[in-house]
């Protein structure tokens, strides 16, 4: 089994920044893709950004120039460094994982439980 776990959420005032971290733990014999996506109250869930195993990233274009994906391949751990946080930016950040857990298997996606991000005065 493989698990998610993502950290560094809360308050914040508009303007200011949070980084997000997301560990992965279990049965992995190799990820590929990791990524984070947000869902807001009464909408939808939204990719927010991805990076490959290669490190290659893609964003939303409602956080370029604001956010930042990376990774950590020896700790099997993605991080999302947001700043100059606004207040639509509010919600429950998610992050998934393409996830092998054994020789000559497949990529299944596995996600976390979610963090909450407020962005509030």
């Amino acid at each position: 089994q493989v698990q998610l776990v993502e950290s560094g959420g809360g308050l914040v005032q508009p303007g200011g920044s949070l980084r997000l971290s997301c560990a992965a733990s279990g049965s992995i014999f190799s990820i590929n893709a990791m990524g984070w996506y947000r869902q807001a109250p009464g909408k939808q869930r939204e990719l927010v950004a991805g990076i490959t195993s290669v490190g290659s990233t893609n964003y939303a274009d409602s956080v370029k120039g604001r956010f930042t994906i990376s990774r950590d391949n020896a700790k099997n751990t993605v991080y999302l460094q947001m700043n100059s946080l606004k207040p639509e930016d509010t919600a429950v950040y998610y992050c998934n994982a393409q996830v092998m857990t054994a020789p000559m298997g497949v990529f299944r996606i596995y996600w976390g439980q979610g963090t909450q991000v407020t962005v509030s005065s």
